[in-house]
């Protein structure tokens, strides 16, 4: 264990954030840089716990005291080592990752959690500098072909995966560039594209092919890749957003979230946008519909474009600030306040949207809302809403982003082509990551539907194995649950 009385000697510490009215006017990342001796003090908080529920709250299973323990004594190459293990992109869940571990930590019943989350981006980063992280191309290939569609973490982690096993992987991405939500989803100012690029480079340098503007089931033909390749894993995403059926919702001003933050990324990467096509909040009132980190983005981003005020809601109630002790070690449902907040947000609970509101243009102007109450329902046990009397009101407005979620993949093209069969949600029908189309596999929110991105790591490693079981008989390839054995071996 680090230091058994680390975690009376130190409390919860984290890298300071740049401040506020500095940030918003780049999209770099926000942080300052926290040197090696104060990550060690949060390394030595680890209790080292008889039953470490940290391991259970990370669908990873990533072996959390026993890195926290490297780090303690300056073994980074050790650290690298046990984190890699379980985890094939540290860099990314050290920055995006809502943290569940950390919800999970023995620690956090009655003080501060361990700081997990930035002690994986510590390790990463500290991987990148010294070398430890490099390309490790397989020593020997199986012969045998594998396409991956979608270049979203889910699809990155089972070409990764694959190719290790010694497969030849070629990832089919429908974009220009790799990395799907993570580059086109994901502000800069939260996960830098340099970071993507430079993992891409190094799958790329391990012998994973990549090929852009190949859209599967459009321009690429699925019946061609059912020929060309042994196995196809499909891991294109829960893309289809959730809409909402109000009175003027067709006006202009009105997007999905993910129109206005693909397209600023976009233009954050040096991409030309007409200006009959651009969606900015400089100058206007906006309001985010939806109270999710996606909505938190949205707010971060328009208060980088200069918007005259933003507004962000909920139509769940206030959550509580504080965490109720039995929750743990389950994701306990308390306020969050994210840095995009802490640049200047209004935030309301409890409101429904009834009207978008527009001029005589056609363009969104203002919109209507109103308090809503919520009750248990005693005879069927479920909550419901009633609208607040006396509480409608006419909020300025020009632009307005849905931030509600996501439904399903797109079923038109590449899984109505191929025959893939789908569940009553939408998502991809599977058994084991098998669809029923003989060959076929699939992974992440396309399988699983809309979740976290440490999600869809563990569903691309996953469906690797099932993968790699297919064509050779039997697996190499860690699981989850071979976290808690590899202990042992590191």
């Amino acid at each position: 264990m680090a230091d058994p009385k680390g975690f009376l000697k130190y409390t919860r510490e984290l890298p300071k954030a740049r401040k506020p009215g500095e940030r918003i006017k780049d999209y770099k990342e926000i942080y300052e840089e926290f040197n090696d001796k104060k990550t060690q003090q949060q390394a030595a908080r680890c209790m080292d716990c008889g039953v470490p529920f940290c391991h259970s709250g990370c669908p990873l299973g990533n072996i959390i005291p026993e890195f926290n323990d490297a780090v303690y004594r300056e073994d980074w190459r050790l650290a690298i080592e046990i984190l890699s293990s379980t985890n094939n992109f540290p860099e990314f869940t050290g920055r995006i990752c809502p943290a569940p571990c950390e919800a999970a930590c023995v620690l956090g019943i009655n003080q501060p959690p361990v700081a997990i989350e930035h002690i994986e981006k510590s390790i990463a980063e500290e991987g990148f500098r010294k070398g430890y992280i490099r390309p490790q191309p397989p020593a020997m290939r199986t012969g045998k072909k594998v396409a991956v569609v979608g270049s979203g973490p889910a699809g990155l982690a089972a070409a990764a995966q694959l190719n290790k096993a010694g497969h030849l992987v070629t990832v089919f991405e429908r974009n220009d560039s790799i990395g799907g939500l993570l580059r086109y989803g994901i502000p800069d100012f939260k996960l830098e594209k340099g970071v993507v690029e430079r993992r891409v480079a190094l799958m790329e340098a391990e012998g994973v092919r990549f090929r852009t503007n190949a859209n599967v089931g459009e321009n690429v033909d699925p019946q061609g890749l059912l020929d060309d390749y042994d196995a196809i894993v499909l891991c294109g995403g829960s893309t289809v957003p959730r809409d909402v059926n109000i009175p003027g919702r067709n006006l202009d001003g009105v997007y999905f979230a993910m129109q206005f933050l693909e397209q600023n990324n976009r233009r954050v990467l040096g991409e030309s946008i007409p200006a009959e096509n651009a969606i900015l909040a400089t100058g206007k009132n906006v309001l985010v519909i939806g109270g999710g980190d996606t909505g938190a983005d949205c707010v971060g981003t328009s208060n980088r474009h200069g918007a005259s005020s933003v507004t962000q809601i909920e139509l769940l109630a206030k959550p509580p600030e504080k965490r109720d002790p039995t929750t743990w070690p389950q994701w306990p449902m308390i306020l969050r306040t994210s840095s995009s907040h802490e640049e200047g947000c209004e935030r309301e609970w409890a409101i429904l949207t009834k009207e978008f509101v527009g001029d005589k243009k056609g363009k969104l102007k203002s919109v209507r809302l109103v308090d809503i109450e919520w009750a248990k329902d005693e005879k069927t046990g479920r909550y419901n809403f009633k609208e607040v009397e006396g509480s409608e009101r006419e909020l300025a407005c020009e632009l307005a982003l849905l931030a509600v979620g996501f439904l399903h993949p797109q079923f038109e093209g590449m899984l109505q082509k191929l025959g893939v069969e789908v569940d009553e949600r939408g998502n991809v029908r599977d058994e084991g990551y098998r669809t029923n189309v003989d060959k076929v596999f699939a992974a992440g929110d396309m399988r699983r539907g809309q979740s976290l991105v440490v999600w869809a790591i563990s569903e691309g490693r996953e469906a690797a194995r099932a993968v790699d079981e297919y064509l050779m008989g039997s697996s190499m390839l860690e699981t989850k649950d071979d976290s808690a054995l590899m202990v042992h071996d590191v």
